[in-house]
C-alpha cells in the first residue's frame, strides 16, 4: 500500500511544494489539492502547509478557512482524517475550530526567522509517533502571527489531556503562552505547530538537520500499519 497525503494550496501557499517533497522524501505519495476543489481524490491524510493565504489581509487563515476544500478537510477530520497543519496551517486549523485558541500577531510585532529547539511534549499522536516523550529538536520557524492564545481554562484543558505537542525550549520567539508551539485534538488525528518540520528533512538544507522528517515518516507508519 502506498499511502497518499494530499497538500492543499491556498492562494498565497509558499510551502507546498516543500511540502511535498517532504513526503516523498518519507516513502508517500503526495497529491496536490486545490482550494476551490471540495474533492479531496480519496488521500489518506491531509496537510495545510505553510505561507500567507489571501494574504492574511483579514486574519491569519480567516478566509482561507472558508475554502471549499475546507469544507471536506473539516468534515473528514471529525471522522477521524489526519490533518496537519504548519504554520498558516495552524492558523487556518484554529479558524476552522478544528483546534482550540487562536494565533496574534508575534509579542514583539517583528516577522522572526530562526532555527528553533522544540521539545516533544506528546509522541502518540498520528503525526508524532517516531519522536520520543521529552526528544529536543531543532526545526525552522517563520512567522509574524504566531503567538498562540486561549483562555485559562482550555489552557489548562489542554495541559491536563496532554494535548500539547511541541513546547519552545530556551527562548519563547513569539509570546506564545505556556511556551506552546504545537497542540492537538483530542483524537490525535489532527496537530498544529508553528515551525516548519518541510524544511529540515534533508541535511545540506534548512537546520542541516532531519529533525521534521520524523513527521511524515510517522503518518507514513500510522497509515500502513508499519
Amino acid at each position: 500500500m502506498t499511502a497518499r497525503i494530499g497538500v492543499v494550496t491556498f492562494p498565497g501557499s509558499l510551502d507546498d511544494r516543500d511540502t511535498q517533497r517532504a513526503i516523498r522524501l518519507a516513502g508517500a505519495e503526495p497529491v496536490a489539492l486545490w482550494h476551490k476543489d471540495k474533492d479531496l481524490h480519496q488521500v489518506d491524510a491531509v496537510v495545510l502547509p505553510g505561507g500567507f493565504s489571501y494574504g492574511d489581509y483579514l486574519r491569519a487563515g480567516a478566509i482561507s478557512r472558508f475554502s471549499p476544500v475546507m469544507e471536506s478537510v473539516i468534515e473528514q477530520a471529525k471522522a477521524g482524517l489526519p490533518v496537519l497543519g504548519i504554520c498558516n496551517g495552524f492558523q487556518v486549523l484554529t479558524e476552522a475550530h478544528l483546534l482550540p485558541g487562536a494565533m496574534l500577531g508575534n509579542d514583539h510585532l517583528h516577522f522572526i526567522c530562526r532555527d528553533q529547539k522544540l521539545r516533544v511534549e506528546n509522541a502518540g499522536t498520528a503525526w508524532t509517533g517516531d519522536y520520543r516523550q521529552g526528544q529536543e529538536i531543532h526545526i525552522p520557524l517563520k512567522n509574524m502571527d504566531g503567538r498562540y492564545v486561549a483562555d485559562e481554562h482550555t489552557l489548562d484543558e489542554l495541559e491536563a489531556e496532554g494535548r500539547v505537542v511541541f513546547r519552545y525550549v530556551g527562548f519563547n520567539p513569539n509570546g506564545s503562552l505556556r511556551d506552546i508551539a504545537g497542540i492537538t485534538n483530542e483524537a490525535g488525528n489532527v496537530v498544529g505547530l508553528m515551525p516548519h518540520p518541510e524544511h529540515a528533512v534533508e541535511p545540506l538544507i534548512g537546520t542541516g538537520r532531519t529533525d521534521g522528517l520524523p513527521f511524515f515518516t510517522s503518518i507514513l507508519k500510522k497509515l500502513v500499519g508499519a
